[in-house]
């Protein structure tokens, strides 16, 4: 288990100040470069909704950058929320035999 105490960036957050900001591009404008309504771009970029791996095409294309790169902004940010809340998988254990299985 991989245990941050601080959590990671939303790639919304990336967009707004790494991108929007410097471009001076406002969310009407990105949307409609992206091909994607402004309400789910706002969602986005308010942090109520998560990178799709379509949406991270979009962006990479965009962006000049990698669909990776946004798809594990959002795996980092997504492992540490579920982390957050350990009741529910703490009464997972491992299964018996599985460490003779990688050897």
């Amino acid at each position: 288990m991989h245990t941050t105490t601080r959590k990671p960036t939303h790639p919304g957050e990336i967009i707004k100040y790494d991108y929007m900001e410097p471009l001076s591009l406002t969310v009407t404008a990105l949307a409609a470069h992206l091909g994607v309504s402004r309400k789910h771009l706002s969602q986005v970029l308010h942090e109520k909704t998560s990178i799709s791996p379509v949406m991270a095409l979009r962006l990479s294309r965009a962006f000049n950058t990698t669909p990776d790169l946004w798809l594990n902004l959002q795996r980092k940010r997504d492992l540490w929320e579920a982390e957050q809340n350990p009741s529910v998988f703490l009464d997972v254990t491992t299964l018996p035999g599985i460490s003779e299985l990688g050897k």
